[in-house]
Order: C-alpha cells, then sequence, then structure tokens
C-alpha cells in the first residue's frame, strides 16, 4: 500500500509528493521532490531558506535520505549555500562510495553536481539573529565579533521560536519499498558546524522496507545518545509491534539524565500499512500530515502525547 507521513511543517511539498506516489513514483525520488519545495518555502522557520542562521548570521543545513530496500544512505551537514540539500543528500547516495559530506566538501560536491550556489539567508532572519545577538553582546564584544569566544553566548541565546524541527517524510511506494527523507536548517543560533540527528541515520532517520522506517524531529541531542530511529526498525525486526517499539525507544528518552534535555516528536511507519507519531515531552500541540492510496486526500492529524 502507498503511504506517506510528514511533518505538520511539510505542508509545501506534501501534496507533489502524494501525486508523485499515485502515478507510480519511486519513494525516494517523490520525497525529494516533495522536500524541495518545503526547502524553499520561506514561511517555514525551520527548513532551509525560512530556517535561522548559526551564532555567525550563517546558514548550514543538514539533510539525509535513505533507501529501506537497499539500505543505502545519502547525508550531508553543515552545508553553505545550497538548496535543495535534501537533493544533494540523494546526490551523495547516487553517485559516491561515501555516506555523508559536509561544510566546504559538500558545497564542493554539490558544484559538481550542477547545484547553483544559492543566497540562503532571509533578510527578515539576519534582522532578528543581529538583534537578539546584540542583546547579549558588550559593545566592546559588537566591536570585535566575530572574534570573540562563542561558546559563551551559546548558553545565553535562546530559539527565537523554540525551533529545534527537521522536516521528515516517510514513505511506502508501488514497489513496496519504504524510505525516509530528512532536512533541516538545525537549531536557530547553532555554534557553528553543529550536526543534530537529521543527517545521522539510525539517530535521525533510518528505513528498512522489511520492517519499516523512524524519523524524528525536535532534539537530536537526545535521538543521538539513544540511536532513537535504528532502536525503532531493530524492535520490530525483533517482533515487538510499531505500538511496542516506539514505547521501547520513549522509555530509552527518558532514561537520559544529563545534557540537554527537551522534546522529541518520534514519526513511524511499518511494513503492515500501520503508522504512529509520538510526541514525548513537547508542550505544544503536534501535528502531521498522512495518506495512504485509500484516501481521497491527506488528512493533518494530531499526535500522541506521551510524558514520563
Amino acid at each position: 500500500m502507498k503511504m506517506l507521513l510528514a511533518n505538520a511543517e511539510a505542508w509545501p511539498g506534501f501534496d507533489t509528493t502524494v501525486e508523485l506516489l499515485r502515478q507510480g513514483g519511486a519513494g525516494i525520488d517523490s520525497m525529494v521532490s516533495g522536500i524541495a519545495k518545503v526547502e524553499r518555502e520561506a514561511k517555514v522557520r525551520s527548513v532551509g531558506y525560512g530556517g535561522w542562521p548559526n551564532m555567525l548570521g550563517e546558514m548550514e543545513f543538514d539533510a539525509g535520505v535513505m533507501d529501506g530496500t537497499t539500505r543505502d544512505v545519502g547525508a550531508v551537514g553543515a552545508v553553505p549555500a545550497t538548496l535543495p540539500v535534501s537533493a544533494l543528500a540523494h546526490e551523495v547516495m547516487k553517485h559516491l562510495p561515501h555516506v555523508m559530506l559536509t561544510g566546504a566538501g559538500a558545497r564542493r560536491f554539490a558544484s559538481e553536481r550542477g547545484f547553483a550556489v544559492d543566497e540562503v539567508l532571509h533578510p527578515d532572519s539576519k534582522r532578528v539573529w543581529w538583534e537578539r545577538l546584540q542583546k547579549e553582546m558588550s559593545a566592546e564584544q559588537q566591536a570585535a565579533f566575530p572574534d570573540i569566544p562563542l561558546a559563551p553566548l551559546s548558553n545565553t541565546i535562546t530559539d527565537p521560536e523554540r525551533v529545534r524541527d527537521t522536516t521528515v517524510f516517510l514513505g511506502r511506494d508501488a514497489s513496496n519499498g519504504i524510505g525516509v527523507v530528512t532536512s533541516t536548517s538545525g537549531w536557530a543560533w547553532k555554534y557553528p558546524g553543529r550536526l543534530g540527528d537529521s543527517p545521522i541515520p539510525g539517530a535521525g532517520f533510518y528505513a528498512d522496507s522489511r520492517y519499516g522506517a523512524a524519523a524524528c524531529t525536535h532534539t537530536g541531542e537526545m535521538t543521538m545518545r539513544c540511536s532513537t530511529s535504528r532502536s525503532i526498525v531493530l524492535a520490530m525486526r525483533l517482533g515487538y509491534t510499531l505500538a511496542d517499539a516506539i514505547k521501547l525507544a520513549v522509555d530509552e528518552l527518558s532514561e537520559l539524565r544529563t545534557g540537554f534535555l527537551a522534546g522529541v516528536v518520534i514519526h513511524a511507519i511499518d511494513a503492515k500499512g500501520n503508522h504512529q507519531v509520538v510526541n514525548y515531552r513537547c508542550d505544544e500541540e503536534i501535528r502531521y500530515w498522512y495518506w495512504d492510496e485509500r484516501m481521497a486526500a491527506p488528512e493533518l492529524r494530531v499526535a500522541t502525547a506521551v510524558k514520563l
């Protein structure tokens, strides 16, 4: 059964992917086409052009793709001046022996594959970034910026919209192949070079067409420590139901006691056509998009809230 699951911010491209899947398109190709529209939409403030810069006022993008039938992976991290980075991650998967490229190397590869050098810092993001940074710096620091220690500021500047989100697409196509595509601009005001879980296979995403797929949004520092997405798929391989596999992953997250702890949203599907989205510790209501071939149109639904 063809199906597609994505978080609420996927609205600019969800219908595009649905239509491509309806027409028999390959899962990864269809999802990359849809998520590219999210990456270029300025109204989505957690991904691509609409996202927030790092502490230096520079955009750094992360993305990952995984084909659950072959378990091939492509990922990119801290990529400058490039949209859509999900498509770049797909190019890594198709054309390199590597799984991941980061920073300047990823940008070099983008040029080799014909990607333009894009203007990726939204003017409003630049304005808000500098206004918030100024509030935390002395006059001497402002005059010396950026040649000042950034680590002390990283603990005082807060995310303007508490955006630690990612766009995730999980789908199954006509061949019953299951795949995942992720993209994010990362944590607003992050320390330069920071990677979250979005480009990390096993943490932010994982797919195996025999069992299912999972992808996470929000606090990647936690899911990297627990390998959350891989744990869910592995649990299903070991015979757990989808619900019990997610419960296992949530229990693991709840055992963390140190480091930065906040909310995590888990999106998951299994090979039997089931899906579940769980909101762990996020205060706000979490919604997601769902469609399968039995439905006339996609639906925006509410995730299950869990607080341990």
